[in-house]
């Protein structure tokens, strides 16, 4: 009996018609590999977000914050007559964030900061796939700041790592998703520490870090990135649970 991933499955992949490697997609799905990759993309605030190379999935309490992000970084062209705000999404995976911003905000030139370079070629067949303005973007790999020499933004947006190594997660996400992008050290802020050391280099004058961090250690990041900044801020998702730093310059 087809369930209701099966069914979404076939007529979103298939247009409704059962073939041969339907089935085996089918054999994928029971084996507990998640429906996002079986499909190969996802949709974001209006885009199709492909996963070639099995990124981070993009989850929904991301989709809300960057639509909030969006929304922030129109008010701001328009109160300041901006006709350029730089953008980074830093640990960028699908490159979800920074696609949808770029997508929403004609003024926004966005570099996409990304550590393996398969996830960087993801990148690239998105913004192709989308049909956005190549020329608005760069793409850099490397380690968080380090390929960004002193480049500096109005916005860096980051989803990075944030799981304690320790914490036990279902099996369709540690089996197939990238430990990389979810796992950092045994209290989950090994990374979060060094972007809030390193991002102030990176911004401008009222410059503002966006982080997305684990709501189990909200507050410990909010501290983390207070202590390199003017002011900040930590902002529950939709869900109500603590999910966001912003941190201003």
């Amino acid at each position: 009996m087809e369930n209701k991933d099966e069914k979404w499955l076939r007529e979103e992949k298939y247009g409704g018609e059962e073939s041969e490697a339907y089935h085996t997609d089918v054999l994928r799905l029971r084996a507990g590999e998640p429906l996002a990759y079986v499909i190969g993309h996802i949709p974001f605030l209006g885009l199709s977000i492909r996963l070639d190379s099995k990124p981070l999935i993009p989850r929904p309490e991301t989709e809300w914050w960057t639509e909030r992000l969006i929304a922030h970084i129109k008010e701001r062209v328009t109160q300041q007559s901006r006709k350029t705000v730089r953008v980074l999404d830093l640990c960028a995976g699908s490159g979800a964030v920074g696609l949808a911003i770029l997508a929403q905000v004609p003024e926004a030139h966005v570099t996409f900061a990304e550590l393996d370079d398969a996830h960087a070629a993801t990148i690239r067949n998105n913004i192709k796939a989308n049909g956005l303005d190549a020329s608005r973007t760069s793409i850099v790999t490397g380690d968080l700041f380090a390929p960004l020499s002193e480049l500096r933004f109005d916005i860096i947006a980051t989803n990075p790592p944030y799981i304690p190594d320790t914490r036990a997660l279902d099996a369709s996400v540690t089996k197939y998703e990238p430990h990389l992008a979810l796992f950092s050290g045994e209290d989950g802020l090994a990374l979060i520490r060094r972007i809030a050391h390193e991002a102030p280099a990176h911004l401008m004058p009222r410059g503002e870090l966006w982080v997305e961090v684990d709501s189990e250690h909200a507050e410990s990041a909010q501290s983390l990135v207070a202590g390199s900044v003017a002011n900040v801020e930590l902002i529950p998702d939709q869900y109500g649970r603590p999910r966001l730093v912003v941190g201003y310059c």
